[in-house]
């Protein structure tokens, strides 16, 4: 699995996410008030700011782009979408640590679920994006029915998780943080498995109702769509607000080839060396390595 080096411990942290020939990178999103999403994903969820611009404003860790902030939203977002990006920490002090940020800085939160193979937290951004902040459990303790991975939605005990925070000024998200998963708002979820999983190659991971999740390399999920409140949905719009695109990775050239390919033949393009390409909804999916 490809470690991520903390620059301030140089401990290799070991993300389950990117032991994958595919994994998500930067999510970006079309908004109204820039400065305004700006100073939430800066000061409340803890990302660093990478690049600023009067259109654009890009925010990571370590220099690496997770969230882009793209000015000029003209219109409300649709049904489609964005249900949520997923930042993956590195570890469960880390969870800890961040939900004992969000509690003195009294950070609504919109729910906390164990999967069985993550822990995760929910809330929204001020404009309605969705997040998602997790931690992931180690692949081998990732429980299995006959053969495929098990997840469910139960109660995080956000008490335990509490009592295991750091006091003190959060520092912001630590070192090794990455995009772990996208999850997407879709108008069929068979239609959905077809294009993640038929066209782009895909591996679909789990079915609840009225969701699917699909991953690479054996990962719970990279991305997933649901129907829960866009049943039949429409492609969205230009100037809508909301996901503009999200980044595929490719882990290395072959990959990237292979990726290409596939792309360009689910009717994608190329722009500037990038492939690209949009889901039956409109979200748009730009390649990279």
């Amino acid at each position: 699995m490809p470690a991520i080096l903390d620059t301030k411990t140089a401990s290799p942290f070991r993300l389950e996410a990117y032991d994958a020939p595919y994994h998500i990178g930067a999510v970006a999103l079309n908004v109204r008030d820039l400065p305004g999403l700006t100073a939430y994903y800066r000061n409340s969820i803890g990302l660093t700011v990478i690049s600023e611009a009067a259109e654009a404003v890009e925010l990571g860790v370590d220099g690496e782009v997770l969230v882009r902030l793209e000015a000029g939203a003209s219109q409300p977002g649709s049904a489609a979408g964005l249900f949520h990006l997923a930042i993956l920490l590195p570890s469960r002090a880390d969870l800890a640590n961040w939900i004992g940020h969000a509690a003195r800085a009294r950070i609504p939160l919109e729910g906390a679920s164990d999967h069985l193979v993550s822990e995760a937290l929910y809330l929204s951004d001020p404009e309605g994006n969705g997040i998602e902040i997790y931690r992931d459990r180690p692949r081998a303790e990732w429980p299995r029915r006959e053969g495929a991975i098990k997840m469910a939605t139960e109660r995080l005990d956000l008490d335990a998780l509490l009592r295991e925070a750091r006091q003190g000024d959060y520092p912001g998200m630590p070192s090794g943080t990455r995009m772990g998963h996208i999850h997407l708002r879709v108008g069929d979820t068979a239609e959905a498995e077809a294009f993640y999983a038929g066209a782009l190659g895909f591996d679909l991971m789990v079915r609840y109702p009225g969701a699917s999740f699909l991953s690479s390399g054996g990962y719970h999920h990279h991305i997933a769509g649901n129907v829960w409140n866009s049943r039949g949905a429409a492609p969205r719009g230009e100037g809508e607000a909301g996901l503009s695109f999200f980044e595929l990775v490719a882990r290395d050239a072959g990959d990237f080839e292979t990726m290409r390919q596939r792309i360009l033949a689910a009717g994608g393009r190329e722009d500037a060396g990038r492939p690209a390409l949009s889901d039956p909804w409109g979200n748009r999916i730009v390649l990279r390595r």
